[in-house]
Formats: C-alpha cells, sequence, structure tokens
C-alpha cells in the first residue's frame, strides 16, 4: 500500500477538486492512501487587488509548486487555467482529469439571458478576457472588478445590486450553484481561457511511481486538448494581464484548436483556428499563435504590457 500526499488550495473548489482526484487515484489503486494538505497561495492572501495589476496565473500555484519540488507534498491539484503555461524546472503535467464544459456561465439574479441585458447593464467579473469579450460584443455594458471564489462573487453581486456575474461553468457545477444559471455563453459569444473546466495534477518529473499511477487516470482527449491552448499561450507570452481566449475540442483523433486575442477595450480582435492530429498538440498551439501575431496580435499584446 502506498499513501499519495496531495496539495491543494484551500477554497471549497479547489478542496472538491482534490477530493475527486484523490477518489479517482483511489479507483486506479487499490488500497491507496491518500491525504490532503491545504497550502495557501499568494493569490489567497491578496483578495482586494485585480489579478491583472499584481502578478502573473503563478500567483495560485508557485507555494503548492514549491511544496511539491521540496518533497513535502506527491502531487499538486490545479485548476488547469491557474497554471503558467511554462512550468517550474523539474516538474510536469501528470494527467489531466475528464475535462468540465469548459463554457462561461451567466448568473443574474433577475434572471436575464445575455440576449436580454438591459441597456448600461452591470455586469461582475474577475477576468480581462471575458470584460474584453462582453465589450467586444455589448460595448454599452459596464463591467465592474470581482475577485473572489464562487460563493463571495455571487454575495457581491447581490450585495452591489447587479444585473449579473459572469463565472466559468466548471466551478458553479462542482458548487452545487447549476440553479441559479440564467444563461449558458456559447464559446461564439465567450470564448472560454486556456485550460478551463479541466483539472491537472502535476507531479515531479523524476516520480516514477506517481507517474505510473497518474497515467491510469489520465483523460486524453483532456490532456491533448489543454496541450494545445497552453502552447497557444505559451507561444504568446500571456498571462492574467492580456485578454487572450482559447479552445481545443478532440474529435476522431484530431484536435480543432481556436484562438482569439483581444485589445483591453475589446474594438479589436484577432482570432483564427487551426486543425491536427493529437501528436502535432503543441505545434497547433504555436502555429496559431505566430499566425495571430503575424496578423496583428503582437501590437495589442506589446501595448498591454507597456501599460
Amino acid at each position: 500500500m502506498r499513501r499519495l500526499r496531495l496539495g491543494t488550495r484551500g477554497s471549497k473548489l479547489a478542496l472538491w477538486q482534490a477530493e475527486y482526484a484523490a477518489r479517482e487515484l483511489q479507483k486506479a489503486a487499490s488500497g491507496l492512501v491518500t491525504d490532503i494538505k491545504i497550502i495557501k497561495t499568494a493569490g489567497d492572501k491578496i483578495l482586494n487587488v485585480a489579478l491583472s495589476k499584481i502578478g502573473d496565473k503563478g500567483l495560485f500555484t508557485k507555494e503548492i509548486e514549491k511544496s511539491l519540488l521540496a518533497g513535502e507534498i506527491d502531487v499538486a491539484v490545479h485548476s488547469m487555467k491557474d497554471i503558467p503555461s511554462s512550468l517550474e524546472k523539474g516538474l510536469r503535467v501528470g494527467a489531466v482529469l475528464k475535462r468540465e464544459n469548459p463554457q462561461d456561465v451567466l448568473i443574474s439574479p433577475k434572471g436575464y439571458t445575455f440576449a436580454d441585458l438591459p441597456e448600461n447593464a452591470v455586469i461582475g467579473t474577475s477576468s480581462l478576457r471575458r470584460t474584453a469579450q462582453v465589450k467586444l460584443k455589448r460595448p454599452d455594458i459596464r463591467v465592474v472588478e470581482m475577485r473572489g471564489n464562487v460563493e463571495t462573487r455571487i454575495k457581491k453581486m447581490r450585495e452591489q445590486n447587479l444585473d449579473g456575474v459572469i463565472l466559468a461553468y466548471a466551478g458553479v457545477k462542482r458548487l452545487n450553484f447549476g440553479y441559479m444559471i440564467s444563461d449558458f455563453l456559447s464559446c461564439d459569444l465567450i470564448m472560454p481561457a486556456v485550460g478551463q473546466g479541466a483539472i491537472a495534477l502535476e507531479i515531479r518529473d523524476d516520480d516514477q511511481q506517481a507517474m505510473a499511477l497518474l497515467e491510469k487516470i489520465n483523460d486524453e482527449p483532456s490532456y491533448f486538448s489543454t496541450l494545445a491552448e497552453r502552447s497557444f499561450l505559451n507561444e504568446l507570452e500571456g498571462g492574467c494581464r492580456t485578454p487572450i481566449a482559447s479552445l481545443a475540442e478532440v474529435n476522431k483523433g484530431q484536435i480543432l484548436l481556436r484562438g482569439m486575442v483581444l485589445s483591453l477595450d475589446g474594438e479589436e480582435v484577432y482570432q483564427a483556428s487551426l486543425t491536427g492530429s493529437l501528436d502535432e498538440a503543441e505545434s497547433i498551439g504555436r502555429q496559431l499563435a505566430r499566425r495571430l501575431l503575424r496578423d496583428g496580435a503582437g501590437r495589442i499584446l506589446e501595448s498591454i504590457q507597456h501599460r
């Protein structure tokens, strides 16, 4: 019997993900004992400042990765969209669990769908990606910055009497708030964040025992779709400060990858798609990013980085 130590953030959603990962691991290895260790990250401590103003996505992973590299845990459980597109040396993604629907959803206390939102409606979101795409479709809508976990953002929406808040469906479903959804936002309306809806299990790249175990629970379509999306993001050198969206879908051994780069005000947008085989996942991501950079997306990224 082997004991496996899982590291995670302490939010309700993070704990749901860690417990789900533990169950999947236990199903794959009879007699396996799992321990869950809560690790507080910088992103959990700084709650009153927009993510776009305080750093990159490592805010939610760095302390957990340090614990992993130090041998204090064996597996780090992350929301895939929180992991920087370039991993720390000595670490690798060992498995991606079956991806949940990556769409965003609208929760409106007034029952609005996106199409029904009145002129000059006020919407809450923590994401520049969402903000830019909302402005692209509806320049009249006012977007207010809203950080915190799912429960906190829903509470703030009510307290501030907003017309709605946009959240990832995966988190809403996993925390049993699905009954509050007033509209599913199609990926043509608002394209998801890279890796949205996927749970990633990160390990040390020299831990062969952990790798052998994680291979049993890795969902191949989810692994390769998020690999393509992360390659796209990495080539663009994007993070929380940049409105970048991407979605890869796997069908019969082929990947269709879509990607988008927007200006902060949503007035400029570059988007394209590319198809290839699973073993080309990383290459497809890089190629699509380079295409958008050639088309003019590089100018948007440069202007945002120098703000």
